[in-house]
């Protein structure tokens, strides 16, 4: 279904709670997420994005790592890297966002749920959950997906040194076509030097 701008602009004042909610659960990936809305609405209006579609990605972004809200602590805040068990766990964070976002029957967040559910997904399929691939995932969940993999990879962890711009970069270009769409890589390519939100 289509919605106009207005349902989005409404949808993302009312679960504003949802946002401070996190904060509280995980600072770190609240402030992830802010700046995964900053790279991702500078991406969709590269894009060519209408502006309802724009207030869907802005939505789906801000709340796009909601879910991590369900995973237990001694996985979200592991001080090193999570064995195979817990990384399965971890990967539940994507469809527990759907629940919670989907959950409040808002106008509107049925769309921004499904873009939440998909955003880990990889161009060639090779994904999760669904193992979409292509044009098969909606665009701001492609779009989503590289911002999230750069603001990931430039901010230090417990287990990872945030790297360098440059290197990053090099990642995500031999990633484009397998991980990411090549056409929103390209889009993200030419705004992101000058992005107030780009790594050193």
């Amino acid at each position: 279904m289509l919605y106009p701008q207005s349902v989005f602009d409404t949808l993302h004042n009312y679960t504003r709670a949802l946002s401070v909610a996190l904060g509280y659960r995980d600072r770190a990936t609240m402030q992830h997420s802010e700046r995964v809305l900053g790279i991702a609405h500078a991406i969709g209006q590269r894009c060519g994005l209408s502006l309802a579609e724009l207030g869907k990605l802005r939505v789906a972004a801000t709340f796009h790592d909601l879910g991590k809200i369900g995973i237990p602590d001694h996985i979200l805040h592991k001080p090193g890297r999570l064995d195979p068990a817990e990384r399965e766990q971890m990967k539940q964070h994507s469809e527990i966002g759907e629940r919670i976002v989907a959950a409040t029957e808002l106008e509107g967040a049925d769309c921004a749920a499904r873009i939440i559910r998909h955003h880990h997904e990889h161009y060639d399929g090779r994904g999760y959950p669904d193992g979409l691939a292509g044009e098969s995932i909606p665009v701001a969940a492609r779009i989503i997906s590289i911002a999230d993999s750069y603001d990931a990879m430039g901010t230090a962890r417990n287990y990872q040194h945030a790297r360098a711009h440059d290197d990053i970069m090099r990642i995500l270009d031999a990633e484009s076509g397998s991980k990411h769409d090549p056409s929103v890589f390209r889009a993200f390519s030419e705004l992101i030097s000058s992005s107030p939100f780009r790594c050193a």
